[in-house]
């Protein structure tokens, strides 16, 4: 889910970015952060500052809410693509695919813009629970932001998101094997491209496969270890 400040393109907001250092193996330094901890304002700030990323523990979305979201997702991109197609292409939501290549990655992803109005292939009652409960997650994400920055409104940040004219959108991705690349090199190989995120924060939400990769300030890309039960949390370049 990506929470943006106010009304803006859903069609590619990637920007490419370069880096030259090699990819190593799983990185195990991520911040692990209690949302419940009292001390959990400050341990934002420090990754934020750090990393601009953190894995946020104790968030209280119910695991069935998650879990039918992802059901039905995984319904959807089983589809024959003739029917998916159906559901695009994404102006601005919908179903889209996007070839990778060109920005060093291989492979290929799928993925499905929606939001509470419009969700082509997705239950809305599935999409409004989830919706809901990471929403308000992120609401209280930003205060602390806020708080452990030492600002005197707490809502600062969160009174953005709750505006009406504010913009939410929750992108569905799914990485299918790339046949035609996979024959050619012999192994499996997906991929989204590098990129950072636009608006003030990005809330990601993984199931138990690995793939899931940051730049680390000294240029380095390392792996993040897969937690289902956790959301990770990506500062984007608003709030930067």
């Amino acid at each position: 889910m990506v929470v943006l400040s106010k009304p803006a393109p859903l069609h590619d907001h990637y920007a490419s970015i370069k880096t030259c250092k090699p990819r190593i193996s799983v990185f195990k330094g991520i911040p692990s952060i209690n949302l419940r901890d009292p001390k959990a304002k400050t341990l934002i700030i420090q990754a934020c500052q750090e990393f601009g990323f953190f894995k946020l523990l104790n968030h209280g979305v119910p695991m069935e809410t998650i879990a039918r979201l992802e059901a039905e997702a995984l319904s959807f991109f089983n589809l024959p693509r003739s029917v998916k197609d159906k559901a695009g292409p994404p102006n601005p939501f919908g179903y889209g695919t996007k070839g990778i290549g060109p920005n060093g990655d291989v492979g290929w992803i799928e993925y499905l813009l929606i939001n509470t109005d419009q969700n082509p292939g997705i239950s809305r009652s599935a999409v409004k629970d989830y919706v809901m409960e990471v929403k308000a997650v992120a609401y209280e994400v930003a205060e602390l932001m806020a708080e452990g920055l030492g600002i005197e409104r707490r809502d600062v940040w969160s009174k953005m998101l709750r505006e009406e004219e504010s913009d939410w959108c929750l992108r569905l991705n799914h990485y299918p094997i790339s046949q035609d690349l996979q024959a050619l090199s012999g192994r499996k190989m997906i991929g989204f491209g590098e990129h950072t995120d636009p608006q003030i924060i990005s809330l990601l939400k993984s199931n138990n496969t690995s793939g899931l990769q940051i730049c680390l300030k000294d240029g380095t890309w390392v792996s993040v270890p897969p937690d289902h039960a956790s959301f990770f949390v990506t500062v984007g370049d608003a709030l930067q």
